[in-house]
């Protein structure tokens, strides 16, 4: 492990310079992700931005805070530290030493799960493109910019591992990485949620909350692996996650309380014409999203994941703290199921059912900002109260595809369903209303009038402070 030179041509603490042949296939890729960001990163010309980059990857401070032209920013590579006394947790090598190297019984697997994750790095900076036009102020504009820079990141991180540890077959997959792109009809992005629409900040908010939690939950599995330079690189994204989620937790707290702030000063629950989002919609938002969010977790069962966690490819979210034998070849796990036609429960082997095992982390962790935002309406003193629908509601992938069901889980006939939905997934007027407040604050100090400011800035900086210089 060595500190971050950012006098390098790619910043890195992997001891990149000792690897000449991997240094140069990185720096031949390097321009075609510049050309990347260039055409299909952020839209809004700016001079430079206050970003933090990555300078530490130990416990002592590990990001700095400055002005910086986007284009100029220091992607690199960052690998938490290494732990020389590691032993693999869980599956069939529970007990031997993490691996330095690919397994060759498990290289196909491997590089697949790192595709995977890779993918959905530049998918949500394409999603995220033209939200710049519409910033509801410069804090806002600020963190968009942050996130899309180390989502750029992230992918860098993904490129590194396969390029350092799979030949021919690495570098073709990273250089496919930039080739997909989000919502393309000929080369779309591998998983459906980052095809999705991003085109207002209500979307985003929602995104960050819901889409990029999925990524925490995702980063934590791929962090138990026995391969230890995936678990070190998703340690230390892992760290950058957490802003992301932060973006989209206060975000929505901003929403929720400036749609109840005037709610409560013009005593009624109609107040589009007020210029802030109603509850009904925000709700269909959260509907939304969530539920989307949901399917990126696979199906209810999977032997794929089964033998991913056998194999020590891929652990559970906090694997060490479990009270178990991390085998789980004689344990079992309840998942949904339709049974008989009607929702409800089946038994099946924990192995094949740690999807749901992790879905399941995944949706109490989103009881906590649903808890957090109704705490907000309840200050107010208003009784309305969000959310989360039923787990059956909105389902593309898994048990739950092949049925309709209502946000409180009552099973629904295709026609019932065609004839309520837009009471709970927001329609073509709902997104046409909420475009309409997009409407761009660039000047310090002011924000859009449907969100609160937040409590506090970047960096211990106010929320006045000049975080953007646009061109």
């Amino acid at each position: 492990m060595t500190t971050p030179d950012y006098a390098e041509k790619i910043p890195n603490n992997v001891s990149l310079a000792d690897d000449r042949r991997l240094q140069r296939a990185l720096e031949s890729w390097q321009p075609d992700f510049l050309s990347w960001w260039e055409t299909m990163g952020p839209a809004l010309p700016t001079q430079d931005v206050y970003l933090r980059t990555a300078v530490n990857v130990g416990r002592e401070g590990w990001a700095q805070f400055d002005f910086v032209p986007m284009r100029d920013y220091r992607w690199g590579i960052f690998l938490a530290e290494r732990d020389g006394d590691r032993r693999i947790a869980f599956g069939a090598h529970k007990g031997e030493p993490a691996w330095q190297q690919v397994p060759g019984e498990y290289r196909a697997e491997l590089r697949r799960l790192i595709v995977i994750q890779g993918d959905t790095e530049p998918a949500s900076v394409e999603q995220q493109r033209n939200l710049g036009a519409s910033a509801p102020s410069l804090y806002d504009l600020r963190n968009l910019f942050q996130v899309n820079v180390e989502e750029g990141r992230h992918l860098w991180a993904m490129v590194y591992l396969l390029h350092a540890h799979f030949g021919r077959e690495g570098r073709e997959e990273a250089t496919e990485l930039l080739h997909r792109n989000s919502g393309s009809a000929d080369a779309p992005r591998i998983l459906g949620a980052f095809n999705e629409e991003t085109p207002d900040w209500l979307s985003f908010f929602m995104f960050t909350y819901f889409t990029d939690r999925d990524g925490k939950y995702q980063l934590g599995t791929l962090k138990e692996s026995a391969f230890d330079p995936l678990s070190r690189t998703c340690e230390f994204m892992l760290k950058e996650e957490a802003h992301h989620m932060f973006v989209g937790t206060t975000g929505v707290d901003r929403v929720v309380e400036r749609t109840a702030q005037v709610m409560v000063e013009q005593d009624t629950d109609d107040v589009a014409g007020y210029g802030v989002i109603p509850l009904p919609v925000i709700q269909k938002y959260l509907n939304f999203h969530y539920s989307v969010s949901l399917d990126l977790f696979g199906g209810e069962t999977s032997t794929n994941v089964a033998n991913y966690y056998t194999a020590g490819l891929k652990g559970r979210w906090l694997e060490e703290r479990r009270k178990d034998d991390h085998l789980l070849t004689d344990d079992s796990i309840m998942v949904d199921a339709l049974i008989d036609g009607e929702i409800g429960l089946t038994e099946v082997a924990a192995l094949t059912g740690l999807n749901t095992d992790l879905r399941r982390e995944y949706i109490a962790d989103c009881e906590g900002g649903v808890k957090r935002w109704n705490r907000i309406l309840e200050s107010a003193g208003l009784p309305h109260r969000l959310a989360l629908p039923h787990p059956a509601f909105n389902r593309r992938v898994g048990v739950f595809a092949g049925i309709e069901a209502s946000p409180t889980g009552e099973k629904l006939l295709a026609a019932e369903w065609e004839q309520r939905k837009a009471q709970w997934l927001p329609t073509e007027v709902d997104k046409t209303f909420v475009r309409s407040l997009m409407r761009p604050v660039y000047e310090r100090g002011k924000i859009a009038a449907w969100l609160a400011p937040p409590r506090n800035g970047i960096n211990g900086k106010p929320f006045d402070y000049d975080y953007v210089h646009l061109r």
